[in-house]
Parts: C-alpha cells; structure tokens; sequence
C-alpha cells in the first residue's frame, strides 16, 4: 500500500484544508535536526536482540509518519557524533547508541533504513556530521584503538577535557573528505550537512600554535583559522558536485554572524568567536545552504535573520529554532514567540525553517506541532530548485501524462506515466474542487516528493463530489515540469 494514503485522509475525506485559503508559500523548505548522539531522538534505547531492533525501526517510522502527518519535507539527520558514525564504516566506529557497544552492528543498516523511509514519505533526507570534535577523554579512553585520536593522533588536539581533530592540519581535510566520500559514494542522501565546522569554545586557547607556526604562511591567527575552514568548505563542495552534482552541501554555523553596527554588543558570534565565514563560502559558492543555529530571541535573532539573508547570495537561508527553548528546562519560551519566529523569516525572505530537535516539535512541545500542523504548515510544500547549479540542469522536465483515476474497493488509485528512468523524478499531485485547478497555490498541492508513479486515497462512499487532478514532475535539482493535462473524477457511491 502506497505510504502517502495514511496522510491524505483529511484533505480527501473533508475537502476541509483546500476549503480554508492561507498565504502559505508553495516552496519552502520544512526541516527537523534528527539526533542520534546519545539516542536523543532515535533511538531511544540500544538493541540487543530481534526485538529490540524491530522497537528501533518502527520507533523511527512513527517519528517520521508525525513529521510527515504535519508537512514537513526535510530531515537533517545526524551520522556522525564523536568520531563514530551510525552506518558500516571502514573509518569509524559504529556508534553504541544503536547496539550498546561501539563497532558492534545492531543488525540493521540504520542509515540505509532511515534514507529509505524518508524517501517513501516524500521527506529528503540529508545527513550532518559534527565536524571537530571527537569526543571526551572518556569516549576516547571507551573506543579505544577504534578512536581517531589513537589511529591518527597526529590530526588531534586535546583542548579541556576534550578531544578535536586540528583543523589547520592538511591531514584533518583529507580525513573529514573521506567520510564524507564514503557516505556519498554508498547511500542516495539529498544533501550533506556539517555541523560543529567551527573552532570551539574558548578558541583564544586552542593548541594550535605549532600547527599554525607550521603551516600559517604569514597569515594572522585569525585569518589562517577561517581560511582552514574554508578550504574545508571547498574541497568537499568540489569532490561532491564531480560526483553527485544535485547532492546539496550545507553547513549550520552559530547563528551570530558577526559584531556590526546593528549588533555592536553580540557575543559568541560565528566569525569573530569561532572562525566561521558563511559569506566567503557562500561568495566562492561553496554551499548550497546555509542553516544557522538560531536558538535565541529579540535582538540577538531578530538582526541576524536579514543578515544571514543577504549573505546567501540567492542560495538558501533556512533558519534553525530552537524548538528546544520551549521546554520549561531549557528556556521556557512562550509558544508565541516560536510562531513569530517563524512568520519573520517568511517575511524577511527566508529560504524555510530548521528544528532543533526533532522529538520537541514530534511531542508537541507547548503545542507547536499542532501549530505547524493545523496553520503555519497547513498545506504541503514543495522545495525551491536549486537554480544555481548548472545550467543544463535549469530545463524542466517534460511533463507526466495524463493521469488515470480507478475505484479499487475503498481507495482511490492515482496514476501516471513518466519517459524518465524510474528514481530520476519526484511528483507533485494538485486538486481542486471547483472547476479551476491553480498550481501555482500551496492549498492545490494533494501530495509532494512522490518517489512512485502512483498513489491511493481512501474513499468515502457515501460522498458525492467532483475533483480535478493533474501531476508534474521535478527533477533532483527540484525544477518542475508543466502540469500534465487535468482529469476531471466524480465521486460518488455509485459508479456513473
């Protein structure tokens, strides 16, 4: 049965959602960090048996149907934590969140189901590595001879009571390039994320300096720092766009920018505190996204939102919020300051919104999931084309044909015909109950991210109504084919 028809069912059965209007945009990119670094939001438990690892799926399943159920489009999830990841690696060990020991498999690929599962929802799926940091002397000391700091001590610092690996060695470049290489090269991601791609806290004391006496090349401190970063930023933008071009490269820096004129009294901001320069890799076109940490409120966010804006350079800017903050232990923000949040970046200009965590908005943390659900993501929403990418990629497709509507006992079946090779497209369903079918409109889109060439509406039998379908179609680079031609269905108990 076609994964969508569990989320149709009050759009098709009430007609209610298309019957309401909003000013909801049609793109926009809806997005939740995903963590797994101490099972914060899956899993929950490690698995030890068959049992085990079935409660580990259908946890994430039931995380990804509520994110689906409230139109959500984009799961950033976390593969990497501590210098261990969540999928079979040759370089790193296996995280123990999943089986309770580090490098021991729990039976499953957990990031071959997660991608899969996404996809069937119609969610992309990009995956976010924390960059530097690879653990305290604890982790370290409990991985073992598996720990980068004992395979590679020389791309390693120790800063407090932490480890990191040395962004100013050329090694460390090489070392990140090649998670990422593995990553890109086995699983069908949407994007690859960097988290953490920042100097830490407290920088002004990092042991750098033998480092920097080596490979500074007259540069200051500071300068040789972000330009560490940058080439960081570069060379796996470059590696990635050679081998999967439409895979996306973002990072989510601190959400200061800088200190300017607006924000003379900022602290810990993204360049002056920790080395970060989205500007420069966003001028050098480097990224395709950038998602700032936004957790804060009044100055210290409502300034930067058009600071980030304007330093994209027509790429996207999607705002991380910290869904986190709600919560009576971590903030205790109103939920009215979340929603405001949320309507000033639609109306500075912004590419969509990011949530950390996912498990605040799925638990519906002061009532924000079913804010997001019932009103400010009332309808689905297709994600903006990544324009700037090159230009062959810019024509649209040629659009699917005519769709076929067939009553199958309790379902409607939804069908069409693509000349694309299977996998190479996504679809978006639009309805409408007049006798006019608008899609250019959010309210019009029925479903979107659509992996088959086909989905199933429940029916109910005892309504009578008239519905006008069509379906386009969007390529990996998310540009969108015309409308293929509208079919017109009646609905009704009786078959006329």
């Amino acid at each position: 049965m076609n994964v969508f028809r569990k989320f149709l069912i009050g759009i098709w059965l009430t007609g209610a959602v298309y019957a309401t209007g909003t000013d909801a945009p049609k793109r926009e990119i809806r997005a939740v960090w995903l963590a797994t670094i101490y099972g914060l939001d899956w899993p929950t438990q490690p698995a030890t048996d068959e049992a085990g690892r079935i409660r580990q799926r259908e946890e994430l399943l039931t995380l990804l149907d509520r994110l689906k159920a409230a139109n959500f489009n984009t799961v950033f999830l976390q593969v990497r934590s501590r210098g261990d990841v969540i999928y079979p690696s040759e370089i790193e060990p296996i995280s123990k969140v999943f089986s309770g020991k580090y490098n021991v498999s729990p039976g499953y690929d957990p990031l071959a189901f997660a991608i899969d599962e996404c996809h069937k929802r119609g969610l992309e799926c990009h995956v976010f590595l924390v960059a530097f940091p690879v653990g305290l002397s604890r982790v370290v000391e409990e991985q073992g001879a598996l720990s980068v700091v004992k395979r590679r001590p020389e791309l390693c610092l120790k800063h407090g009571n932490g480890w990191y690996l040395d962004p100013g060695h050329p090694g460390t470049c090489d070392y990140m390039l090649s998670l990422v290489k593995e990553i890109v090269d086995r699983y069908d991601v949407d994007g690859i994320q960097f988290d953490y791609i920042r100097y830490p806290e407290n920088a002004q004391s990092f042991p750098d300096g033998q480092t920097f006496a080596t490979y500074g090349n007259g540069k200051n401190l500071a300068d040789w720092r972000r330009e560490n970063i940058n080439r960081l930023m570069a060379h796996v933008y470059d590696w990635v766009k050679q081998t999967k071009p439409w895979v996306q490269v973002s990072s989510s820096p601190l959400g200061k920018y800088r200190r300017n004129e607006q924000t003379p009294n900022a602290v810990w901001t993204a360049f002056d505190d920790v080395y970060q320069d989205p500007k420069a890799w966003m001028q050098a076109g480097k990224q395709d996204m950038i998602v700032p940490m936004m957790y804060y409120r009044a100055n210290d966010f409502y300034p930067f939102v058009s600071i980030w804006v304007e330093q994209v350079e027509q790429r996207n800017m999607v705002a991380g919020l910290g869904a986190y903050r709600l919560n009576r232990k971590e903030g205790d923000w109103n939920l009215s300051e979340m929603i405001d949040q949320i309507n000033y970046v639609r109306k500075q200009g912004g590419s969509g919104c990011a949530f950390f965590r996912a498990r605040f908005v799925v638990e519906d943390e002061k009532g924000l999931y079913g804010e997001l659900k019932n009103h400010l993501f009332q309808f689905p929403a297709q994600l903006p084309p990544l324009t700037w990418l090159a230009a062959d990629t810019l024509s649209p497709p040629k659009a699917p044909q005519e769709m076929i509507v067939t009553r199958k006992d309790s379902c409607l079946q939804l069908s069409w015909e693509d000349v694309s090779p299977p996998g190479e497209h996504t679809y978006t369903v639009y309805y409408s109950l007049a006798d006019t079918l608008d899609t250019n409109q959010a309210r019009s889109i029925l479903a979107t991210g659509i992996r088959d060439r086909q989905i199933h509406l429940p029916v109910d039998s005892a309504m009578e109504k008239g519905y006008l379908f069509c379906v386009t179609a969007s390529n990996r680079y998310r540009v969108e084919s015309l409308p293929s031609y509208e079919t017109y269905y009646y609905l009704s108990a009786f078959e006329k």
